[in-house]
């Protein structure tokens, strides 16, 4: 069975600082990798080559067939709000409008018309057990509702990969571990992938697979654990 992400030799320089160097990795459908490593080993920025966010130096990286470093900005954007969930540490919400809304949004620019993106959106915020939180503002959020906030946009469209960059980072270990278990647990109801980047070990046990980076190359791939 062909990979569903692959990435192939990828490197990446910010400047003068190498991020990657040589990346290689693959990651199968329905999978739940974490990718991990210390601070500064490139383990973000692979991540988002993935997700397409990073266009990468050299290297291939492929979704399915399709190249992902070989798309325009425009085309790799589409692609992002059809088949991509994104998550950052600190949820990314847009600070103006209130948490349905948030979520909403996301939803209309993938073309869904308003009502249905608004029911689309309640209906999310409940799953996540933030639908209390519906019309209040991200600044009036407590973090582990925010992330929720940010999980149930992220999911709403039904991504068929989530990416995760230190969902868990700014959360204290309860309120963490309780949106991992969200996250995990709509993902694998739905058979979607999850790739989520980590420092923490205990986040990452929670992993089917976990993908150790250290000094911008992939390192080690231990065996599916599951």
């Amino acid at each position: 069975m062909s990979p569903l992400l692959e990435a192939r030799d990828v490197g990446k320089t910010f400047g003068r600082t190498v991020a990657l160097r040589g990346a290689s990795l693959t990651i199968g459908a329905g999978e739940i990798v974490a990718i991990s490593g210390p601070s500064g080993s490139g383990k973000s920025t692979l991540l988002h080559c993935l997700a397409g966010i990073v266009v990468p130096d050299q290297g291939e990286i492929r979704y399915g067939e399709t190249r992902l470093d070989e798309l325009d900005e425009d085309t790799r954007t589409r692609l992002r709000r059809a088949a991509f969930g994104i998550v950052f540490q600190f949820g990314g919400l847009v600070p103006e409008l209130t948490a349905a809304e948030n979520v909403a949004v996301a939803l209309m620019f993938g073309g869904l018309g308003r009502a249905e993106a608004s029911a689309t959106a309640l209906e999310w915020l409940g799953r996540l057990g933030v639908d209390d939180c519906a019309p209040v503002r991200p600044g009036d959020l407590s973090g582990g509702q925010a992330q929720r906030v940010a999980l149930a946009r992220a999911l709403a469209h039904g991504p068929k990969v989530v990416f995760a960059d230190e969902p868990t980072g700014a959360l204290d270990s309860v309120a963490g571990e309780e949106v991992l278990g969200l996250l995990l647990g709509a993902a694998r109801e739905r058979g979607t992938t999850v790739v989520m980047v980590t420092h923490d070990n205990r986040i990452a046990a929670f992993a089917d697979r976990e993908i150790v980076v250290r000094d911008g190359g992939v390192v080690e791939t231990p065996a599916v654990t599951r």
